[in-house]
């Protein structure tokens, strides 16, 4: 389920998690409400704070680290055939017919429709959604809802952050005093600001793509997908609405045999 620590993410992972407790730090040291909290023995907002920063930290782990849903074998095929008739399969226009057969170029393995070869991870992927180089990992159809929430959990990590630290900036009359009193908290703010923004985009556009059942990779190429091609443009053969898409994304685990839902779709169109 999880790969190896100290693989080619070493270095990032290691840097996130130095980056996140020295800003904590920070938070700490400086004369923020976080601070006089404890000072005065009232202890509550502190330490919600550090185990929310915790719980983010463990979630970054998590995800950085799970397998994405990697195809190790041809046994998906199998399942393939298990989930779907030969009359299903008869509906499938002759286009998209031959894709149950793709091999992929590089493993040489069946790939499962929504499936592609990572050539960072080096394996094909089930629902690919996208490579990170954030989390050093393939987000696919495992570790996708772990993502989504551990995009969440950080997003307001970071909003609390920014908040405190807006409440630790001293008032001096004289600019470069001031500078010189506020420089570190300054560039603490500025950067949580910059990555709350990243993460809001990024967590809003996903949260968006779940709820029409699609991800990154199909958004952005589904013009080379050989399943969609064959689609209008506001045509997507998995959406099944929206509230249906976003049960089925948090609250259904295993694995989807989307050949099973993309045959259904087009048997319910004729």
């Amino acid at each position: 389920m999880f790969k190896n620590v100290f693989g080619s993410g070493f270095l990032v992972r290691t840097s996130h998690v130095i980056l996140t407790w020295v800003i904590t730090l920070i938070l700490f040291l400086h004369d923020t409400e976080l601070r006089k909290q404890e000072e005065t023995g009232q202890l509550v907002q502190p330490v919600l704070f550090v185990l929310l920063v915790l719980l983010s930290v463990l979630l970054y782990f998590a995800v950085s680290l799970m397998d994405p849903g990697f195809i190790l074998s041809d046994d998906t095929d199998l399942q393939f055939m298990l989930g779907v008739t030969e009359e299903q399969q008869d509906m499938i226009p002759p286009a998209t017919k031959s894709l149950r057969q793709r091999r992929c170029g590089h493993c040489l393995l069946q790939q499962p429709m929504r499936s592609k070869h990572c050539q960072t991870c080096q394996h094909c992927v089930r629902r690919y959604d996208h490579h990170c180089p954030w989390i050093e990992n393939c987000v696919g159809e495992r570790n996708h809802r772990w993502f989504v929430l551990y995009l969440a959990f950080q997003l307001l990590v970071l909003l609390w952050g920014l908040r405190i630290a807006w409440t630790g900036f001293t008032y001096v009359p004289i600019w470069h005093q001031w500078l010189r009193t506020n420089g570190v908290l300054t560039a603490v703010t500025m950067l949580l600001a910059l990555l709350s923004l990243i993460v809001l985009l990024l967590l809003g556009s996903h949260l968006y793509l779940v709820s029409l059942n699609t991800t990154t990779w199909e958004f952005m190429s589904r013009h080379r997908i050989s399943y969609l091609k064959h689609c209008g443009a506001d045509e997507n053969p998995f959406d099944r609405g929206t509230f249906q898409n976003l049960w089925g994304f948090f609250c259904v685990w295993g694995t989807v045999v989307w050949e099973q839902v993309y045959f259904k779709e087009g048997s319910d169109q004729v």
